[in-house]
């Protein structure tokens, strides 16, 4: 656990989140990259355990995949940071970003206004980005 917690706040910068009922997204920085499947492994099965412990369950499979994809451009992380605030209303969980609750798009609010987050969507279209990524 110590390692994990070392990896948490030694290793990673998370810039962008929300969390779904059936999925997250993270946009995170992070200087050892080889530390990030570990990171993930170990949260996945303690939380797996957890549920399935809560919910009197056995052996049930919680988390299927991870999949990461490198920024490569001012654009990519602009675009991917939009993509995650907008996500909830992809998948027809509410009408807007704002109407959702697990998501960092509140800290840009009130860090950035209400202003910039517009500009951002404005200038970083999402147009067809991350099409089929999370269809499930």
């Amino acid at each position: 656990m110590k390692a994990l917690n070392e990896a948490l706040t030694t290793n990673l910068t998370i810039y962008a989140w929300v969390v779904l009922p059936n999925h997250y997204h993270l946009l995170v920085q992070v200087v050892n990259f080889d530390v990030l499947s570990d990171l993930f492994r170990r949260t996945h099965g303690a939380l797996s355990r957890q549920w399935n412990i809560e919910d009197n369950i056995t052996k049930r499979k919680i988390w299927y995949s991870w999949s990461d994809r490198a920024i490569r451009s001012e654009r990519h992380y602009y675009t991917t940071l939009n993509y995650i605030h907008y996500n909830q209303v992809k998948h027809g969980l509410v009408q807007w970003p704002y109407d959702w609750v697990e998501t960092s798009v509140y800290w840009y609010l009130e860090t950035c206004g209400k202003q910039w987050l517009r500009d951002c969507w404005t200038q970083y279209p999402l147009q067809d980005y991350g099409k089929d990524w999370d269809n499930l």
